[in-house]
């Protein structure tokens, strides 16, 4: 079986195995937020050669707490009893911040979904992370902003 990308950053990097589930949410959505940008900017990359200010807006349109809310609505039911703690745990975490343009439930809702982003990465479950979002965007309309 091929390494994971965490695991292969783990082994280049020499970094020790460390229980994920120890980590705050805040630290897993911190790591989530990272790898779900990641994810549209490829996708967003992938649609074609642009403007750079062009690839920021269509990437922030996906990226941004409101979109991550809805699409969280969309793949909750998907959720196994551990991402569905993961993204419990997130969701209710005491952020000291708060995202611009933002209602408080969103920006909720988003850092559960970062989290779960991140633990599903530190697990090396990428094809999980891949299937979610991919699920989350089919009903998802970048021009309304909301679930279709």
């Amino acid at each position: 079986m091929e390494k994971g990308i965490n695991s292969y950053i783990k082994e280049q990097f020499h970094i020790r195995d460390v229980d994920i589930k120890t980590y705050s949410p805040l630290t897993l959505a911190y790591i989530g937020d990272e790898i779900y940008d990641l994810i549209i900017r490829s996708i967003v990359v992938g649609r074609g050669n642009t403007k750079a200010g062009n690839l920021h807006h269509a990437t922030s349109q996906l990226v941004k707490a409101h979109a991550q809310s809805q699409m969280m609505h969309t793949i909750e039911p998907l959720l196994d009893e551990e991402e569905a703690e993961i993204y419990r745990r997130g969701r209710n975490a005491k952020s000291p911040t708060m995202a611009k343009n933002a209602t408080m439930s969103d920006y909720r809702r988003a850092t559960g979904f970062e989290a779960l982003m991140g633990y599903l990465y530190l697990e090396d479950r990428f094809e999980r992370i891949v299937a979610l979002v991919r699920e989350a965007l089919a009903h998802y309309d970048e021009k309304t902003g909301k679930n279709k």
